[in-house]
């Protein structure tokens, strides 16, 4: 070991091998993208493949190992102070249905590559540093984003989030349970000295711009809605029109109202989303008497999201009324709009500077477990460059091996600084 900071550097290979290997638990052929996917839904048996995977490679570079009640893994290279708040790196594991290799395993393997690298380097850091794998990130299987970082955060408490189902009635209790993950350290536990995370950007903009890493200044505001309408099962022949109480009309609605928030541009820089649409019975000749359907709504601050979502509350009730069915309305996750930490987001854009490595301020329309962490103190993130316009939670989804190795440097550089050691020149 040189134990020399000039020497430090990322291992570009070693980093791609490792988002290949992990990119192959849970893998799956997707027709109507025509390459392979990545399905590990949150807490299920092909998420804790590739947990046993990372959490092997943390045991083999040193790092000791913990679990939280709510599965959240901290994997710690020790400080010469062990007593001081941690730095922490890290991200998420589980994917969407269709998922690709990148999004929140870069986080992840990125926080065990600048491990590695500092043990190259024979670099001792003043306080410790954690990589952290964050439980049911995407909350596709239990419809609460940000689950696992929101209960280590303390805002949503470990009971309420061990209530929560999938669509088979699972609950992720039962889940935590079944996988060994319930007798952990408590949450919300220690907090950290500050929380860094590294991700691709899901979004065409660092490619188009030919920019090379993205510090990110804030997350959107983020709520996620279940409405039911429900109607009558009619005829299709039969029903006069005026006589029907047509709930998939009801939804219809709804999505073209969502369409028109957003063109009005009266709530700011929205985005809306009716992702998923369910009606009953989903026959060809009858009327839905029922429908199901889910938003999401994203809006820059938190007066716009107020606006947003007393509009489509309205938007909602003259749906039923014109369509002549009854509505209810839920909300299955929130979260406020975040401001990163300003010396971290510094920290990051002076890395990057002094690496020779271009850099543009972002507003992220994504959530992330960075968000979270924000609550607890500083925070920041990085975004590495997205091909083929950016597209994610998506089996195309692809970054390059020096794309993802520009990002893992530079934050590299800022958990130096951070955790006690002085920055790079």
């Amino acid at each position: 070991m040189t134990n020399s900071l000039d020497t430090m550097g990322v291992d570009r290979d070693r980093l791609w091998s490792t988002i290949e290997e992990l990119g192959r638990v849970g893998a799956y052929e997707d027709e109507n993208a025509g390459t392979t996917g990545v399905r590990r839904l949150a807490l299920t048996d092909e998420d804790m493949a590739g947990r046993r995977l990372v959490l092997g490679w943390f045991e083999a570079a040193g790092l000791s190992v913990r679990h939280d009640r709510m599965g959240n893994v901290y994997a710690r290279r020790a400080g010469l102070d062990d007593g001081l708040a941690p730095v922490r790196v890290g991200s998420h594991l589980d994917t969407v249905n269709t998922g690709g290799r990148f999004d929140g395993a870069l986080g992840v393997l990125g926080g065990l590559e600048i491990v590695r690298c500092l043990d190259d380097a024979g670099i001792q850091t003043q306080r410790p540093v954690e990589v952290v794998v964050f439980t049911d990130e995407e909350g596709v299987r239990f419809e609460t984003v940000t689950l696992g970082s929101a209960v280590a955060s303390g805002r949503i408490p470990l009971e309420r989030a061990r209530k929560l189902a999938d669509p088979q009635g699972v609950t992720v209790g039962s889940e935590l349970d079944r996988h060994g993950l319930s007798d952990g350290d408590p949450v919300p536990g220690p907090e950290p000295y500050a929380y860094l995370e590294c991700h691709i950007e899901q979004g065409p903009v660092l490619a188009r711009e030919d920019v090379q890493v993205g510090v990110v200044t804030g997350i959107f505001a983020i709520t996620w809605k279940e409405i039911v309408f429900t109607g009558v099962s009619a005829h299709a022949g039969t029903t006069p029109y005026e006589l029907r109480h047509n709930a998939g009309l009801a939804a219809a609605l709804v999505t073209v109202a969502l369409h028109e928030m957003v063109s009005s541009g009266r709530y700011g820089d929205m985005r809306a989303t009716a992702g998923r649409v369910e009606q009953y019975p989903n026959a060809t000749n009858v009327v839905p008497g029922s429908a199901l359907m889910t938003v999401d709504m994203r809006c820059s601050d938190a007066a716009h999201m107020a606006a947003a979502q007393e509009a489509l509350d309205a938007a909602v009730r003259r749906a039923a009324e014109e369509a002549k069915v009854e509505a209810s309305v839920r909300i299955t996750a929130q979260s406020p709009p975040v401001e990163f930490d300003p010396e971290v987001c510094t920290a990051l854009a002076k890395s990057a500077s002094n690496l020779g490595i271009s850099s543009r301020e972002m507003v992220s329309g994504a959530a992330h477990d960075a968000g979270e962490m924000a609550a607890l103190g500083p925070a920041g993130m990085v975004f590495v460059p997205g091909l083929q316009d950016g597209i994610s939670h998506n089996p195309q989804e692809y970054s390059t091996p020096e794309a993802c190795a520009d990002g893992i440097t530079v934050m590299l550089r800022a958990v130096c600084e951070l955790a006690g050691v002085p920055a790079l020149q």
